[in-house]
């Protein structure tokens, strides 16, 4: 095997679609849709996206582990998360031009393909229903939505506690719940006065409105529920002990079905739904956005019933294989992800396909981080992270905040221009709806702490998404290097490359050389705990690292949350579970597979014709955790997957 250069990525496929005029008004439109059967006034754009959007970007299949949502150090929002507004700004240039300003793989150091073959043009997700996502769990299983039942319990509320609010009540009660108002606490009359209608509204306000009590009084000879708080703000992260049966788990687990929404965001739209803290959610990986997504989500204390209430709130949300464990989900327990792909309008003929699939199931691919790593503007995060890793404080803000060329949201352009022209971060934070964006947060930070004390200022951004700037970082070095691994020694295993026995790392002897392949060689991201390669890769870690200003040998910082440890990684990964399928069709605009929402409704699956005007490659493969599945796509096309690199191509194409 003999790996193939890739200099000069060729210009001849292109993954992307000939609707890309309208990417900008599409990416604007995905707002999410709520029907009105549980929303305040201000809850109205939540939920949903449209099936029909698109894009020209191959990157959103990650299988990477991701950051859990932690609780932020804040006072005056310590309750609901703000909905997102929309830009009602001009479209401007392009998108296309916007994106030339964007990364290319050689940029990141993806440089490399292991396999021979040609490759083939094909459209990667054209539709978004194209790309699924499966989590495998730490047990092997694949999470499938399949069962929306709800497991019968005698110690839950009336279904009546959904209706028995009226939508006035249910304001006034958020409005307290958040401390909003002035109020201490807010009465609801009991118009038909029974024990059972008191009772039920005594539930409704509980359940609903995690951390208010209430009581009945008795006013100028009428009944009301008076509701008011107990336990301070706390209460909203931490749901009451003995409201709880103890003869049940304290964790609530489910499958989440979602469809064009990362998991970060779903939690979020999901907290807000049921007005608790997003950090009593926990899962065992993140799944990204543009996608159709299926993994396992664990709460404490919210009851399945309540769960299940909102798939009839929630557009193209749903939740059920409901179960009540005792612990809850951690952080890279899965054992990886299950894709099934579809790239659409395929060029290649059945031999090209059939080799280009051999290839991919016999040898795999490099198993390089993807785009979607490195960020979307022309500032990537690999240059902030390692202006972290330098103490270069003035620099991580002025990278973050300073105007930029490309495509971006026009509230973020006029903050940005704001902050050029003042320095100001009051007056900048003023021109952003969103203050929960990281920009936000770091804003806030300059304005709580001043600028003579960034390191504060930037330690209010979640430590996940602090983190995320100097994993890039990692990341960037080990895609360069493992392009020069490959370009130096090819795809075989040479003394001094190292592999893992039992996790940890050692070195091929030359006496062992035959009892290893490429499939079983790692290499380091690099920190204070890992060792690095015995050849000439090793001065090129040194070499690559020293043009940063940074020690080799000293990767431990300051401040400790960014000393950096590292680890190890396979340099090629082959898919399990592989098979693959061409099939004809007409109508661009039908879904090529059936997912679990169209198998609970009891849908078909879709009919192929024997001959049609389009031909589609539909494959199915299992990946590893922190493995992305557009790497292994790009093996199958030889194509470039960036952003730019595909609008580029899009617009010449359609010319």
């Amino acid at each position: 095997m003999e790996p193939v250069e890739v200099t000069g990525v060729s210009m001849k496929r292109s993954l992307s679609i000939d609707e890309h005029n309208d990417l900008a008004q599409a990416d604007e439109a995905k707002r999410q849709k709520v029907s009105e059967c549980c929303l305040t006034k201000d809850q109205d754009n939540d939920c949903v996206v449209s099936s029909e959007a698109v894009t020209i970007t191959a990157t959103e299949g990650r299988n990477d582990v991701g950051a859990q949502i932690e609780e932020e150090e804040e006072e005056e929002e310590d309750g609901l998360l703000e909905e997102e507004e929309e830009d009602e700004d001009g479209e401007g240039e392009s998108f296309a031009d916007m994106m030339k300003h964007g990364l290319t793989e050689v940029d990141v150091g993806i440089t490399k393909f292991v396999s021979s073959h040609q490759g083939f043009s094909g459209i990667l997700k054209e539709r978004y229903s194209d790309f699924i996502v499966h989590e495998i769990g730490k047990d092997g299983r694949i999470s499938y939505l399949d069962n929306l039942s709800v497991p019968v319990d005698d110690e839950d509320p009336s279904e009546d506690i959904f209706t028995v609010l009226t939508e006035e009540d249910k304001q006034r009660l958020e409005e307290l719940q958040l401390f909003k108002n002035k109020e201490t606490s807010v009465a609801i009359k009991v118009v038909e006065d029974t024990k059972e209608k008191r009772t039920i509204i005594h539930q409704a306000v509980k359940s609903l409105f995690p951390g208010l009590e209430t009581k009945t009084e008795e006013r100028d000879g009428k009944r009301y529920i008076v509701a008011y708080h107990a336990a301070g703000k706390k209460a909203l992260a931490n749901p009451r002990k003995h409201s709880w049966p103890k003869s049940r788990g304290s964790y609530c687990h489910f499958v989440l079905y979602k469809e064009n929404k990362d998991t970060m965001d779903a939690i979020n739209v999901l907290s807000k739904f049921l007005r608790v803290k997003p950090n009593i959610f926990s899962y065992m990986g993140t799944k990204d956005k543009r996608a159709i997504t299926v993994q396992e989500i664990a709460v404490l204390k919210i009851t399945a019933q309540r769960l299940a209430h909102l798939n009839k709130c929630l557009m193209n949300f749903k939740l059920g294989n409901f179960s009540y464990q005792k612990n809850p989900l951690k952080l890279g327990e899965l054992q990886g992800n299950h894709f099934t792909v579809v790239l659409r309008n395929i060029t290649g003929t059945d031999l090209q396909v059939q080799q280009a699939m051999n290839s991919l199931k016999e040898i795999g691919f490099i198993n390089y981080y993807g785009m979607q790593r490195f960020g979307t503007t022309a500032v990537p995060t690999y240059q902030v992270g390692r202006a972290i890793l330098q103490n270069s404080w003035d620099e991580v803000v002025d990278l973050i905040l300073k105007p930029r060329p490309g495509a971006e949201k026009g509230y973020l352009v006029k903050c940005r221009e704001e902050w050029a022209k003042t320095k100001d971060p009051d007056v900048a934070l003023k021109k952003l709806p969103v203050k929960r964006c990281v920009e936000g947060q770091l804003l806030r930070g300059l304005s709580k702490y001043g600028l003579k004390n960034i390191v504060s200022a930037f330690g209010i951004i979640p430590r996940n998404n602090r983190l995320m700037y100097i994993h890039s970082y990692q990341s960037y070095v080990w895609n360069n290097m493992v392009s020069k691994r490959i370009e130096e020694y090819g795809l075989k295993p040479v003394p001094g490359d190292l592999v893992l026995k039992g996790g940890t790392a050692t070195y091929i002897e030359e006496a062992d050389i035959n009892s290893y392949s490429i499939h079983d060689v790692v290499m380091p991201l690099p920190g204070f705990d890992v060792i690095y390669p015995k050849h000439k890769i090793s001065d090129t870690y040194k070499d690559m690292l020293a043009a940063d200003h940074l020690n080799i040998n000293n990767m431990k910082h300051k401040i400790r949350d960014y000393s950096l440890s590292g680890a190890y990684r396979k340099i090629i990964i082959r898919p399990q579970e592989v098979s693959w399928e061409v099939v004809s069709y007409d109508d661009p605009r039908i879904p090529l597979f059936n997912t679990d929402l169209d198998n609970l409704e009891g849908k078909p699956p879709p009919m192929f014709a024997a001959e049609g005007k389009y031909r589609a490659l539909k494959m199915d493969f299992s990946l590893p955790p922190s493995t992305y599945a557009t790497m292994a796509i790009r093996e199958l096309l030889k194509m470039d997957t960036s952003i730019k690199n595909q609008t580029q191509l899009n617009t010449t194409w359609l010319r």
